[in-house]
C-alpha cells in the first residue's frame, strides 16, 4: 500500500499512569479495537499502547531467481504495427 493511501492515525489519548493501571483490561479492550494511549507520569509521557503493526513482508535475498528468468530474444522490440501508431500519433 503507497504511503498516500493509507488513513491517519487518530491521535493517541493521554491518561495518567494510575488511571491506566485502575482500569487496564477496559483500555486493553480498547486497543484491541485499534485505540492508542499514551500513558503518562507527572505530566510526561512513560509509554505508548497501541495494537501491533501487521509483520514486515519477508526480506527478499537479491540473486534468489538467478537463471531462472529468460527473456526472449526480441524482449526489447516493438511490433511495426505499435511503432507505427506511436510514430504517427495513433496512441
Amino acid at each position: 500500500m503507497a504511503e498516500q493511501d493509507k488513513a491517519p492515525l487518530p491521535t493517541p489519548q493521554r491518561i495518567g499512569i494510575r488511571e491506566f493501571r485502575g482500569n487496564l483490561p477496559g483500555y486493553l479492550r480498547q486497543v484491541r479495537q485499534g485505540s492508542s494511549f499514551l500513558v503518562t507520569s507527572r505530566g510526561e509521557v512513560v509509554a505508548l499502547v497501541q495494537p501491533p503493526q501487521p509483520p514486515a513482508p519477508p526480506h527478499r535475498r537479491p540473486g534468489t531467481l538467478r537463471g531462472k528468468i529468460r527473456m526472449t530474444a526480441d524482449f526489447d522490440t516493438l511490433p511495426d504495427d505499435v511503432l507505427s501508431l506511436m510514430e504517427n500519433g495513433g496512441l
